[in-house]
């Protein structure tokens, strides 16, 4: 074979399995040639994201919001993170997909309809906040691996579906049931359809709390491509990551769900505090489960410039997991001092707070905002970045703009 022609073969060999399918009339494709299904798109329009959204990979797709983006109190689809770990399926079929409910602690394996679901399950809806894991990574010194979240890795949408629970419960929850695992039907980036990109799950008292919902609807409207249409799994409180996108089956686990980043250190810190940079044996790693206490201020945005002798005002969000934020309260001295401010009761639980402040500064020049929350348990937000872990999760240091009065 000519190498010419080798490497022709080669290039479609590979640009097929980066597309997923074979290239008809590829060999006529002209040398030099790229697939336009290759040729990066515009992912605002793809994905119907506000301009200032900040793209930090593409392959898989992840993008954050800034924080003035996230101003709304529910938050729309234009504001919402994305994060995949494999392809965003195509060719979805409402009227023929369904979910599996099988595992080793199901009575018996079932199978519904999205048909179903809807009609045989009474539908709730729920405001809850989703929050990735690593959110916040990029301040972490030693750096972790992974994506470069800074602080737009929330978001707070209203969804409507079926209770988990109910589904389950109709199946059959044997009494040796530990946890939950989800499948889906996106595709690993290598395409290999033996390899899973993500199969997360949680414990069964999780999966069984109210919230905890097969959703169907977001914000009202058919769930966006890219955050799980047709089917998603809502698990708020929680990272983003048990919240499953495109759910096609459920199993109920007689043990800790072992799928794709169960496992190794993903979605884990260490059980106990270590230094900076110390390499941690995964029996010494612990499943991150509810959220820790986290504020953002939305509104103004950082580098806002006042006239002397002007309140300015301040506004954002506060979430602490499972559990409730109970104080809220800013500095403008690096810390040295705080001032409460009001902070709303959630919309229901496991959403996000409101909280808002008119700001007094004595005099002229530079300033920073900072704010914190307090949760229920009185656990406050750290100032600076809390401690250390190999994979950069669970940065909640204290959110702060900087003000300039002139």
């Amino acid at each position: 074979m000519k190498r010419r022609d080798f490497a022709k073969k080669a290039s479609l060999s590979m640009f097929a399995s980066l597309i997923g399918a074979e290239i008809v009339f590829g060999s006529n494709m002209l040398e030099g040639y790229s697939p336009l299904a290759l040729q990066d798109p515009d992912p605002f329009k793809l994905f119907n994201k506000n301009k200032d959204m900040v793209v930090l990979n593409s392959k898989p797709w992840n993008i954050e919001a800034q924080a003035h983006l996230l101003d709304d109190k529910v938050t729309p689809n234009s504001s919402m993170f994305i994060r995949n770990n494999g392809l965003v399926p195509e060719g979805i079929d409402v009227k023929t997909w369904t979910l599996t409910i099988d595992g080793e602690s199901v009575e018996k394996s079932k199978t519904y309809t999205l048909a179903d679901l809807q009609s045989k399950f009474k539908q709730y809806t729920y405001q809850v906040t989703l929050e990735c894991g690593g959110n916040g990574r990029s301040e972490f010194n030693p750096p972790a691996k992974g994506n470069q979240w800074t602080i737009g890795a929330v978001h707070c949408a209203r969804w409507t579906g079926v209770r988990l629970r109910d589904v389950l419960e109709d199946a059959g929850i044997k009494s040796n049931a530990v946890y939950i695992g989800f499948h889906a039907v996106d595709k690993h980036l290598s395409m290999d359809p033996t390899k899973e990109p993500i199969s997360r799950g949680c414990p069964m008292p999780k999966a069984l709390q109210d919230e905890t919902i097969l959703a169907f609807k977001m914000n009202g409207e058919d769930i966006p491509l890219a955050h799980g249409y047709p089917l998603r799994l809502i698990a708020g409180g929680w990272p983003a990551s048990v919240s499953g996108k495109w759910v096609n089956r459920i199993s109920i686990r007689n043990k800790v769900h072992d799928g794709q980043k169960m496992t190794g250190d993903a979605y884990k810190v260490p059980c106990n505090p270590v230094a900076p940079g110390e390499k941690v044996k995964e029996e010494d790693m612990c499943i991150i489960e509810s959220m820790p206490v986290k504020s953002l201020i939305t509104f103004p945005k950082s580098g806002a410039i006042i006239k002397g002798g002007k309140s300015l005002a301040i506004r954002g969000h506060a979430w602490a997991g499972e559990l409730e934020v109970t104080k809220m309260e800013y500095s403008i001295d690096f810390g040295s001092t705080w001032t409460t401010c009001e902070v709303q009761k959630p919309s229901n639980r496991l959403a996000w707070q409101h909280f808002g402040a008119q700001v007094q500064f004595p005099k002229k020049g530079y300033y920073e905002v900072w704010a914190r929350a307090t949760d229920s348990r009185g656990i406050a937000q750290p100032m600076l970045l809390p401690g250390w872990n190999p994979k950069g999760y669970l940065n909640n240091a204290c959110h702060r703009i900087a003000v300039k009065v002139s």
